[in-house]
């Protein structure tokens, strides 16, 4: 069902590689709630997804973009901005990549250079782009940027490796330039933590699916969905949380305030809070 929460209102979209993408929910959501908006990713990433079919069904124009490169960033709020007939409102950040997880390599041994090169594509294309659309005033008063982050950024998860650090860069930038944003352009910074999600990215990480069942058991509303997500971003594009900024909302369904479940007790042969 949709509110007309996005009714007029100009995006850019980056991320969305296939139809189990955060990114590619997002965008269909904000299609259905009326807004406009271009469609971007690295080349690479384009080459091995579904793009096109995404903005074939929203009728989007695709602006090809590297992240870590600050005139790619240019070009493409300078693009937008043209194609969509005036300034942005809102945009999604959904970019991550770790080649120490892709390569399967300890956290404790981990390759600097990899590191170095996930910390550019995941956290500081994050300040990139804010700082590229700050300096061409290219989003207007009480617009909203949001940034997919995960938990493993404040608590430890062994599996996540250097993207647990990466990410907690991330949520820093979000309050860090969501201050100077906030006070220079009422431009609202947030990012949203996730639930472990079946997204292509997401599945590749080592025994991700025992963490996904895991989460669902500990989290008394189970794991949020892409879609769910898609949702709550939504809502966080509108001028509905137009006093919301410099926060990292969690979306996990009560994930991070569970110590431990019924469930999860029962298994370990601990018992539970019998009924």
């Amino acid at each position: 069902m949709a509110y007309g929460l996005l009714k007029g209102k100009r995006g850019i979209i980056s991320g969305a590689l296939d139809e189990n993408s955060i990114a590619w929910k997002v965008a269909e959501k904000a299609h259905e709630e009326g807004a406009t908006f271009v469609l971007t990713n690295a080349p690479i990433a384009m080459r091995m997804g579904e793009i096109d079919k995404l903005a074939e069904a929203t009728g989007s124009k695709i602006i090809p973009a590297d992240a870590t490169s600050e005139e790619d960033l240019t070009n493409l709020f300078t693009q937008s901005q043209e194609i969509l007939g005036g300034k942005i409102d809102f945009v999604l950040h959904s970019i991550g990549m770790s080649v120490n997880i892709r390569k399967k390599i300890p956290y404790t041994e981990s390759n600097y250079d990899y590191f170095m090169k996930g910390i550019d594509v995941s956290a500081l294309s994050f300040h990139k782009m804010l700082a590229a659309a700050k300096k061409l005033d290219a989003i207007n008063e009480w617009g909203s940027v949001v940034a997919l982050s995960y938990m493993a950024a404040q608590r430890t998860f062994p599996f996540y490796t250097d993207m647990a650090d990466i990410k907690a860069m991330l949520e820093s930038i979000a309050r860090s330039f969501g201050y100077h944003y906030g006070l220079e352009k009422k431009v609202r910074v947030n990012t949203v933590s996730q639930s472990p999600t079946k997204t292509t990215a997401g599945s590749g990480i080592k025994g991700f699916g025992d963490f996904y069942d895991y989460a669902n058991a500990i989290a008394p509303l189970g794991n949020a969905s892409a879609e769910d997500c898609a949702n709550y971003c939504i809502t966080l594009f509108s001028d509905l949380t137009r006093m919301v900024t410099m926060q990292n909302l969690f979306h996990d369904g009560g994930y991070v305030n569970t110590g431990v479940s019924d469930y999860v007790m029962k298994k370990l042969g601990v018992g539970g809070n019998e009924e």
